[in-house]
């Protein structure tokens, strides 16, 4: 079996598990895209370590746009995504994103990785305390239209910039606000197929000049990786988006979120 071939069959079984978190937390998977995917390129010695982590960051974000497409139309049928909301937190992550897109590619290697292994122990830390905490303890409203984009501009930008679908910081930020988990978690896959959008398109245009199509790169985005990821996550976010209704979730947060507490501990020491 060829080194790429095996390489392809690596990322299908992790995409099969990103798939279903992205489906029933709204997550995107790249919080686990990116961790493992940067050992897995390590491991086949597909680059060198000072260009993992952008590579990992650039092509989990590729995946994401398929994942969330995915996750998005099962939480749509399932009336979770708030429509009357999604299109202003849209606008917003969307031009975060395609900033972010740009900039990350700027930032030294090391930088990125910190920047990412900061905001997962963060956004760890906030499931674990969200999920002790009742639905009674929300207490504000939603802000205004304008001001939700303001604040999801931020998301989007530090969600592309990680390489994250954006669910795991939109949610707890929808949630703040008083919106129902479920509906926050819908809403956060819908985004999430626009922040993998503009955030892809940057990665791809600041990478052209660092990566050649025919060695498998669409700029930053590695595409054999790509391919065996998406060729299972596909089909297993909508499997994650039913289990929302039948699992519990707090429960599902606190395992997760100290599997992150693991992935951020290995990304500084790569």
């Amino acid at each position: 079996m060829s080194e790429l071939l095996l390489l392809i069959i690596y990322c299908a079984l992790l995409g099969s598990g990103v798939g279903f978190l992205a489906g029933l937390l709204g997550i995107g998977g790249g919080l686990v895209i990116v961790p493992v995917l940067s050992s897995i390129l390590l491991h086949f010695e597909v680059l060198p370590p000072e260009q993992v982590v952008i590579v990992a960051i650039a092509t989990s974000l590729a995946s994401i746009l398929f994942t969330s497409t995915s996750s998005a139309i099962a939480h749509h049928k399932n009336g979770n995504v708030p429509w009357d909301l999604a299109p202003w937190i849209m606008t917003g992550v969307a031009l975060g994103a395609l900033i972010s897109g740009f900039m990350a590619a700027l930032l030294p290697g090391n930088v990125v990785r910190i920047v990412f292994a900061v905001s997962v122990v963060l956004i760890a830390l906030k499931m674990l305390y969200s999920s002790t905490k009742s639905d009674s303890a929300k207490v504000l409203k939603m802000p205004s239209k304008g001001l939700l984009t303001f604040f999801t501009t931020i998301t989007g930008g530090l969600s592309a910039m990680i390489g994250i679908g954006g669910g795991a910081l939109l949610v707890p930020l929808l949630t703040f606000f008083s919106l129902d988990m479920k509906k926050a978690i819908g809403c956060a896959s819908a985004c999430g197929i626009v922040i993998a959008l503009f955030g892809s398109i940057g990665y791809i245009s600041s990478g052209s000049t660092h990566f050649a199509l025919e060695d498998g790169f669409a700029g930053f985005v590695y595409l054999p990786a790509l391919l065996g990821i998406v060729c299972t996550s596909w089909f297993t976010a909508p499997i994650g988006a039913k289990a929302t209704h039948a699992l519990p979730v707090p429960l599902i947060k606190k395992i997760f979120a100290a599997l992150l507490l693991v992935m951020a501990a290995n990304m500084i020491i790569i």
